[in-house]
């Protein structure tokens, strides 16, 4: 497994330390189960739901029901355990309303909503963010030996771990502050009211959370932790022969400084497969910059589709 190094955790602290898994609903279970295999996730059927597991890894990172449309249900955080009581009195202190737990979801956290009406929950879990960056290979062969493997001898890529998950929001500020101000999250980086980016205090990548400005909540995409940039070209030739080509890349970011692709899923969002993330380590105190649009998408790569950061979900 990657990232097996001792879980950081920043004495003092109160906040979250991982996004734990995500929830929305599509129209058809069957079409999305298809799409996250040919992407090289482990879906598998779990009752009613879709559960969205990495290769080797125990993690469950998603979970998809079937609905009339594609909508965000949920986020989950996962918190050490000494620190649930901690949350639930930081709550109280801020006057932040419970709700119960939607049908099915358990009931063993905390719930409630953020500041554009996302349900969110609180719950002990085991440290999925990663504690150390990850591993990211870039070989290069000597003469007389030939560095391509054949066509036919190709692997199938599989993301190792979910890195982030990107939502849209009405108002990026607001959002920041909420984060912030009740998870525990800290800004990494940001441009304007357009995009901004948060991190763990005890240790994950450039961001566990990223936030879109749209005009109604939502759900952008999901990025997928791979081990190159040969990986992440092979990922996106992966998806193009069952023919999802509709996406953006292969390019590399700015703020964060990944190698990137995305590929458009079925509902207008889109699946990522990324490399190289920056990482900041529980003991780093990040430099949070406000950037000119310019560094907000990319420092290299194809331009975007026109259509790259539009909310196609109906909203609450």
């Amino acid at each position: 497994m990657q990232d097996t190094e001792t879980v950081q955790r920043r004495p003092g602290v109160l906040g979250v330390h991982s996004l734990d898994h995500f929830a929305f609903t599509v129209p058809d279970l069957a079409t999305a189960q298809a799409f996250y295999r040919n992407f090289g996730l482990d879906a598998r059927a779990e009752g009613d739901k879709l559960a969205l597991y990495t290769f080797g890894h125990e993690h469950r990172w998603g979970v998809l029901e079937e609905a009339r449309g594609k909508n965000l249900q949920h986020l989950t955080f996962g918190v050490f355990e000494d620190d649930l009581p901690r949350f639930r009195a930081k709550l109280d202190q801020l006057g932040i309303t419970r709700i119960a737990p939607p049908p099915g979801s358990g009931g063993n956290g905390i719930w409630f909503h953020d500041n554009d009406g996302n349900k969110v929950e609180l719950c002990v879990a085991e440290k999925c963010s990663a504690n150390t960056k990850s591993r990211f290979e870039a070989i290069s062969c000597g003469p007389g030996v030939a560095g391509a493997v054949l066509r036919d001898q190709v692997p199938v890529i599989r993301p190792r771990r979910m890195s982030h998950v990107a939502i849209f929001a009405t108002d990026i500020e607001r959002t920041i502050a909420f984060y912030t101000a009740v998870l525990g999250l800290r800004l990494s980086d940001k441009s304007g009211g357009g995009v901004a980016f948060l991190h763990g205090a005890h240790g994950s990548d450039h961001h566990m959370l990223a936030i879109v400005k749209s005009d109604r909540p939502g759900f952008h995409h999901c990025s997928w932790d791979v081990g190159s940039v040969n990986d992440v070209g092979l990922g996106a030739m992966q998806m193009a022969e069952k023919g999802h080509t509709a996406g953006w890349g292969v390019g590399r970011h700015v703020l964060g400084s990944n190698y990137f692709h995305y590929v458009r899923d079925p509902w207008g969002s889109y699946s990522e497969y990324s490399a190289d993330m920056d990482y900041i380590p529980a003991t780093t105190d990040w430099n949070a910059g406000d950037h000119d649009p310019a560094n907000a998408m990319f420092l290299w790569g194809p331009a975007p589709p026109p259509d790259f950061i539009t909310n196609f979900e109906e909203g609450k």
